[in-house]
């Protein structure tokens, strides 16, 4: 899941969760401001009537004072507007007759749902009736007795709800909204970081990144752009060390190569002179036995030999050194089209201009050409091998070689080898700056390698 989705579903239960806080105390708030309108009425009614009380008492002197209230003058449309919704007010002692004066309760707003009706009550409990004396100073004047309506409480409890609910979630899209937007603006260099980090994937180190406003952001991308340079130090480093490495390796091999030439090579030679020797010899005195013993010493010779020859051609310098690469790969299919008739066949396939490419691109390409052609033939049952050389010029100059074949074989064990070939032409590729992938081919494997000629 991506993190700007993540962080909005973070912030959309933050809201909600806020939004349930403030349902919870506007219903509880609603519930209770009954309470607070039923004491209000009480007082604005006793305020009234205790002016009645003391306006009866002077004007009626004569009359005693437990008689002086409920007079009719109390039960008017100014006393009602005293009277918030949803409360009743009546005076006691109550006279025959009396009935509680009542505040406008219809309109409050709309009928809740029974499940309302019935949880909020049972959580927030019912309400008490508020009684305040008429006068202070005078006991006998009576009382006001405000009882609450609870089912007008809960209207207005739901009706509040609503309006809050409305309000909420419009506060809650717009967050949402506003907010959607401003975390895909702070996130959206992470977007520049990863395509940065894929590219040093792809062996492209050194990739400038720009600046941050971000603090946090501007440490990344400074950690990001030190990691790169110390990865293309270290793949130049590395590089140089497997180049030196090859020089080495390949002063070791023409010195070997020196070596058997010179001791293997002459020793065989008297091995084979000195058995055609006693070949004639034999012949001469007529032993078959001795001369057939002389015959089969020389052809082990000339089996030990042609190996010897094969082993030399590996060892020494390459051909492109001396010859150029387009004609010592043509040298190296015609040598192994000529070895036998039983051969798979070859198809070589040169494209581009090759005429130019030298030194350590060319003799890189040889060899990796060498040890796919020599591997194909010599492990595997192809009937068909192609090799492909084709430089691609242009802004990155590379050189390709593709070899395929048709012989069977498990591209993914094949490429896990630690076989000395393989090394050795990975190194000699990675070396280069190049990249080697040894992948399924239609009815066998596909060796490709490609080798930078730019550098």
């Amino acid at each position: 899941m991506r993190l700007v989705l993540q962080l909005v579903a973070r912030l959309l239960l933050i809201v909600l969760l806020c939004l349930g806080a403030a349902t919870l105390w506007a219903t509880f708030d609603a519930y209770r401001s009954v309470d607070r309108a039923t004491a209000a009425s009480a007082q604005r009614v006793a305020q009234a009537l205790q002016a009645l009380y003391w306006r009866e008492l002077l004007l009626r002197s004569s009359r005693a004072r437990e008689h002086l209230l409920p007079v009719p003058d109390w039960r008017t449309l100014e006393t009602v507007k005293l009277i918030s919704p949803g409360v009743c007010v009546e005076f006691q002692p109550a006279v025959a007759f009396e009935k509680p004066l009542c505040g406008q309760s219809e309109g409050l707003g709309k009928a809740p749902p029974r499940w309302f009706a019935a949880i909020v009550p049972t959580f927030l409990g019912s309400h008490a009736e508020v009684i305040r004396p008429v006068s202070p100073r005078a006991a006998s004047a009576g009382t006001v007795v405000a009882t609450p309506d609870g089912a007008a409480a809960v209207s207005l409890a739901w009706e509040y709800i609503l309006n809050v609910i409305d309000v909420a979630l419009l506060m809650a899209a717009a967050i949402a909204l506003l907010a959607s937007l401003a975390i895909a603006h702070a996130l959206a260099p992470a977007r520049a970081i990863v395509t940065a980090l894929q590219r040093m994937a792809r062996g492209q180190y050194r990739t400038k990144l720009p600046r941050f406003r971000s603090m946090e952001l501007a440490m990344i991308g400074s950690a990001v752009g030190e990691l790169g340079d110390r990865l293309e130090e270290a793949t130049e480093q590395r590089a140089a060390l497997t180049r030196r490495l090859i020089e080495i390796r390949d002063d070791e091999r023409r010195a070997l190569a020196r070596e058997l030439h010179d001791e293997f090579g002459q020793n065989l030679s008297a091995i084979l002179a000195f058995a055609n020797t006693i070949e004639t010899a034999s012949t001469k005195d007529n032993s078959t036995g001795i001369a057939q013993d002389a015959r089969m010493i020389s052809q082990a010779t000339h089996h030990l030999m042609a190996s010897l020859r094969d082993a030399l051609k590996r060892l020494r310098n390459p051909l492109p050194e001396e010859l150029g690469l387009e004609v010592s790969l043509v040298n190296l299919v015609d040598s192994w089209r000529s070895q036998s008739a039983a051969r798979p066949t070859i198809q070589l396939d040169l494209r581009g201009d090759l005429t130019d490419i030298s030194g350590p691109a060319a003799t890189t390409a040889y060899r990796v050409a060498q040890e796919c052609l020599t591997n194909a033939l010599r492990h595997g049952v192809a009937r068909e091998i192609s090799l492909r050389v084709e430089r691609r010029a242009g802004e990155h100059d590379a050189l390709l070689i593709r070899v395929e074949d048709d012989g069977g074989g498990d591209a993914a064990r094949v490429a896990q080898s630690a076989g000395f070939g393989l090394t050795g032409i990975r190194e000699r590729v990675t070396a280069a700056g190049g990249s080697l992938s040894i992948l399924p081919a239609r009815g066998g494997l596909s060796v490709a390698a490609t080798i930078p000629l730019a550098a």
